[in-house]
């Protein structure tokens, strides 16, 4: 019975998601904005009935704050995202923005520094060093460096219309909270600027318990994504 009921509890639980319309705006960067349209929208590689990051997509609605310190009061209790982010601070680290040209060698021991990541083993193209990286016009590429100047954590974030998303998010395993200073330093920096009203990691479903709760203490939730291209 508990293996029906299981099914069911699913629908019940996408048929009750939020809807998020999500834009792209293919002024922004043509080539690469259509392209990236028709990578979110096809088919789910596994649910072929679905789009590829339409149901749960992990979505923070970035207006519901009138300011970054706003989101951080909403993530700052024990064992949250503020939480941890403050910890990282405390013992030293910052956030900046990046040049991935800059940190070519660390880029690339982060990459290899675990053979598994979320219980598969790490893309070929993460082993492989790249001698250098061409910036992306609609992408900011963000880090976080230890007190030797050492990048520990990396982000690429990509914006594509009414929504940003995070592109990659790589980091040196360890308890200092350096992952979450790095998201919560750039939902932050959007919620100022105004400049898209969500920000996306990715999805729920599919995800590996851990790592739904990282998404959870940084604020995300799980929506029905609707997207049009303008």
């Amino acid at each position: 019975m508990n293996l029906l009921r299981r099914p069911y509890a699913l629908l019940v639980q996408i048929a009750r998601l939020p809807v998020a319309r999500l834009q792209f705006h293919k002024h922004i960067n043509p080539q690469n904005i259509e392209p990236a349209f028709r990578y979110f929208t096809k088919r789910h590689p596994k649910y072929k009935i679905i789009g590829n990051k339409t149901l749960g997509a992990a979505l923070i609605e970035l207006g519901r704050f009138t300011s970054g310190e706003q989101y951080l009061d909403s993530i700052k209790g024990k064992n949250l995202g503020g939480h941890h982010a403050r910890r990282a601070k405390a013992r030293g680290y910052r956030f900046v923005e990046i040049d991935r040209n800059d940190y070519i060698d660390d880029i690339h021991a982060i990459n290899t520094s675990v053979d598994t990541r979320q219980g598969r083993p790490m893309d070929a193209q993460y082993l492989e060093r790249t001698d250098r990286f061409s910036p992306i016009d609609n992408f900011r590429y963000y880090g976080v460096l230890d007190n030797g100047g050492q990048l520990r954590a990396y982000c690429n974030y990509g914006h594509y219309g009414n929504f940003g998303a995070f592109s990659q998010l790589m980091g040196y395993r360890n308890n200092d909270g350096v992952m979450h200073l790095m998201l919560v330093e750039i939902i932050c920096k959007l919620i100022d600027e105004r400049s898209v009203d969500y920000i996306m990691y990715d999805t729920f479903f599919g995800a590996q318990p851990g790592l739904q709760q990282f998404k959870k203490i940084l604020g995300f939730a799980p929506y029905r994504a609707k997207y049009t291209l303008q």
